[in-house]
């Protein structure tokens, strides 16, 4: 074919109209890509895709649900958080989240209690729970325990001088009686003396560290609310005045004489040596997720022999170098072996289970009665909930309590697809050939051209 001026003029069109063709198919499908999105997980083990049981549990929650991010401008936290609440985004897009700077709102941070760069709050229908552990099992199972439809009843024994879950003094527990209201738990307090019955719809009955007696009829109340298959949590302190041996009689528990010392607590720059400090946990539903240490003033040591029927385990166990200090904590202290005082470690906490029978158990609580005993009442209270990892025993503690621990585990999925492997002879074929061979095959080709060219 002939190439003339007109020709070489309606290919330079043709050129130019493809280009305006190609550039206007780009824009239209741009502009279709900002209000369309299509996704899809091509990784073999599909690891960026929620698992069944997430969506399942999102299924179930309609409406918004609200995370905020508490995280500085740290692009790597950033990050991780917008990648692992993407996944629930694309399952349901109604699911809002907010970055926050705890630096520039300190106020906020120090009302919330968060303690950690990346720590996430959750919050959905009223309720809300913090979340420091960024996976898809720890971001699902929060969820799922915000997303308690039934209302919980905690009651609180009142009129002998236990602790206010409203109250504002020191030793009361109105910060974290406000936690547990925001996470659709309903408080109440009761005086047996006006109200001689525990209310049938009960969940959970604590008793915070009474100051006074209780009359014979009252621990008669309390147990039998106990023999019938109540949940209890007893907060005790060393050498308490309630008389509650009857209770601790039928728990099989002895609480032994003297408060409990630690002299580890001076490494940690507590000058006050009756800090009872826990570091490490047993692989229990209530101190599963639980990775701060604790601390509890003023404890004393438990020792149980559970009744028959009655399953029991420590809960909280102390360091090797606390003891049972009976005498007072002044002055220079020290283990008396030729004494009653008792050397570390020491359980400060029991966790009590049984199997009764109940015509009117709902499926999440089943048969199973729950009873947890530790001898310590100041770990909740307003002066020294902030400590440590005590808010999240606290939480935990309700939770378990209440039958709320129900726990989805999923199973980490890797990236499979992510590593090759090549034998010896494969790597060498393949290094020979991207160093030699392929640079002479480009060569050749080139010669071959340029060969048929000059032979033309």
């Amino acid at each position: 074919m002939q190439v003339t001026r007109s020709s070489r003029r309606q290919l330079q069109l043709q050129n130019l109209f493809f280009l305006i063709g190609l550039l206007v198919f780009m824009g239209l499908l741009a502009t279709l890509s900002l209000r369309y999105v299509y996704e899809a997980d091509w990784t073999s083990s599909g690891r960026n895709t929620l698992s069944v049981d997430s969506r399942q549990l999102l299924d179930e929650m309609p409406g918004v649900i609200h995370v905020t991010a508490f995280a500085t401008d740290n692009t790597m936290v950033r990050s991780a958080i917008k990648d692992l609440v993407a996944r629930y985004q694309r399952y349901k897009p109604d699911v809002e989240l907010q970055f926050v700077n705890p630096d520039a709102e300190p106020e906020r941070v120090r009302e919330l209690g968060i303690s950690m760069d990346g720590e996430l709050l959750l919050a959905y229908q009223g309720r809300s729970e913090k979340l420091q552990s960024l996976s898809e099992q720890s971001l699902t199972n929060a969820l799922l325990r915000i997303a308690r439809q039934q209302q919980r009843k905690v009651v609180f024994l009142a009129g002998h001088g236990e602790r206010d879950p409203h109250g504002q003094a020191n030793h009361d527990y109105g910060s974290f009686g406000a936690l547990l209201e925001k996470k659709g738990i309903k408080l109440e307090q009761l005086t047996l003396a006006e109200t001689p019955e525990i209310p049938a719809d009960t969940n959970l009955l604590v008793i915070a560290d009474p100051r006074t007696p209780l009359l014979t009829g009252e621990i008669q109340i309390i147990h039998r609310y106990l023999q019938d298959g109540g949940n209890l949590l007893w907060l005790a302190e060393p050498d308490s005045t309630a008389t509650l041996d009857p209770l601790a009689e039928a728990l099989g528990v002895e609480f032994l004489p003297g408060t409990v010392v630690d002299a580890t607590t001076q490494l940690f720059g507590i000058d006050n040596p009756a800090f009872a400090l826990i570091t490490s946990y047993p692989m229990h539903p209530v101190t599963r997720e639980l990775g701060s240490l604790t601390l509890f003033p003023q404890a004393t040591a438990l020792e149980v022999s559970a009744p028959e029927g009655w399953q029991a385990e420590p809960l909280l166990t102390t360091l090797d170098r606390a003891w049972t200090e009976i005498g007072p904590i002044s002055g220079t202290i020290r283990f008396d072996e030729d004494s009653d005082e008792r050397m570390g470690p020491l359980d400060i906490g029991y966790v009590f289970t049984r199997e009764v029978k109940k015509d009117d158990a709902d499926e999440e609580s089943g048969n199973e009665q729950r009873v947890v005993v530790i001898g310590d009442s100041d770990f909740l209270s307003n002066t020294y909930l902030g400590n440590g990892g005590n808010i999240d025993l606290g939480l935990s503690l309700f939770n378990w309590l209440n039958h709320d621990d129900r726990f989805i585990t999923i199973t980490a999925r890797t990236a499979g697809d992510t590593h090759l492997e090549l034998s010896k002879t494969a790597q060498m074929l393949i290094g020979f050939g991207f160093l030699f061979g392929l640079p002479l095959l480009l060569l050749g080709t080139g010669v071959n051209i340029w060969w048929r060219r000059r032979n033309r």
